[in-house]
């Protein structure tokens, strides 16, 4: 039984090598809107606009993403990209954590590997750097181990549109949280479906290679990253996909797709802290009014606000824990008020599809054309 997963896994591994290495020679191949951006609640900043404006045109050519996974105050942080690809979004972050900081991207597939080794030089020029700060590594997501990046070493994962490609997400969420530091987070953007993927999709290698086959039902997740370690996942945008060609919208029947970007922090495994009162400082690059966390949580600069233990361990656990005036409630009242939110639906904040009806994203333009 064990055998024929792996054999399932690399073959699934082999088509998406050839899919994106040698089959799509730009994002325009594709057939889906996938490789439009999740809409975030409010446009990215200044600065994620200029880092990629500055990555070289053939780079971006061979770009396959589906949102924008930038989160804030990424200077000075070590950063591994997960299915780099061709190193767009690796380059973008080069320039986000400065000098001082580290990008390192992983990829399977050699052919972009090859694209992303060329322009080192030409960015490190671009960003007056005195020595490169990024690297790519081949290797697999499932086995960061064997690619050379060592446990709790990490300040944030980031993947961009890519363990809906990886037939193990387990394993990939796994090794994501063995190499992240206490308090360091993934931050990703993926494809989701609005129920479980039946098996003729999964076997499909077109749906597959665009992203559908390996789709996760996004009410999973939620279980999956309780199960390898992670605290609850961070909704933070999402859009619809338009599914464009039209024998892959018959082969997908009623399932429908979301672009949508979570953040899932690794927390301590002491009891989380009672609910708390916390005040945003303002101190955030970029952000000095207001600091948008996820699609639940909007922190006005020195307006007081009420998050629950979980959110407030994060606050004091992370790399934002400088930017915020934290104030543990007492336990008496956090339950009271657990108890008058006991009959809230459980987790429909975190619907990517109900986010996307509510920010009216369905996907207007995209790179990805009907063939």
């Amino acid at each position: 039984m064990l055998s024929d997963v792996m054999v399932s896994c690399d073959d699934v591994r082999e088509n998406v090598k050839k899919y994106y290495g040698s089959r799509l020679e730009s994002t325009g191949d594709l057939q889906t809107s996938a490789a439009s951006c999740s809409l975030p609640c409010r446009p990215p900043p200044k600065s994620v606009k200029d880092a990629l404006s500055l990555v070289h045109p053939e780079v971006t050519k061979k770009f396959f993403g589906c949102g924008l996974p930038f989160p804030a105050k990424l200077e000075g942080c070590r950063v591994v990209d997960l299915g780099s690809g061709s190193g767009r979004d690796c380059y973008a972050f080069s320039k986000l954590v400065g000098p001082s900081g580290h990008v390192t991207g992983v990829d399977m597939t050699e052919e972009l590997i090859a694209v992303s080794r060329q322009y080192i030089e030409y960015h490190r020029k671009k960003f007056e750097y005195e020595k490169p700060n990024i690297e790519f590594v081949q290797g697999y997501m499932e086995n960061l181990s064997e690619a050379g990046i060592r446990s709790d070493s990490v300040d944030v994962v980031l993947s961009n549109c890519v363990i809906c490609l990886c037939p193990d997400k387990r394993a990939v969420l796994q090794q994501a949280y063995n190499i992240l530091k206490e308090g360091g987070e993934l931050y990703y953007s993926d494809m989701y479906a609005s129920r479980v993927v039946p098996d003729h999709m999964r076997d499909d290698p077109v749906l597959w290679g665009e992203g559908m086959g390996g789709s996760l039902f996004w009410k999973d997740l939620i279980s999956l990253a309780h199960s390898v370690g992670f605290g609850t996942p961070r909704l933070v945008s999402a859009s619809h996909i338009a599914i464009y060609d039209s024998e892959l919208k018959a082969k997908a029947d009623d399932v429908s797709f979301a672009s949508a970007t979570y953040r899932l922090f690794k927390l301590p495994k002491s009891p989380a802290v009672s609910e708390a009162s916390v005040t945003y400082k303002g101190t955030v690059a970029d952000f000095p009014d207001q600091l948008d966390f996820d699609s639940s949580h909007f922190f006005k600069k020195d307006v007081a606000v009420a998050v629950n233990g979980e959110m407030a361990t994060i606050l004091q656990r992370s790399r934002f824990c400088p930017d915020f005036q934290i104030q543990v409630s007492d336990p008496q009242e956090s339950d009271s008020e657990a108890r008058s939110q006991e009959f809230v639906p459980p987790y429909c904040h975190l619907n990517p599809f109900l986010l996307a009806d509510k920010l009216g994203s369905s996907v207007k333009q995209c790179s990805k054309t009907s063939q």
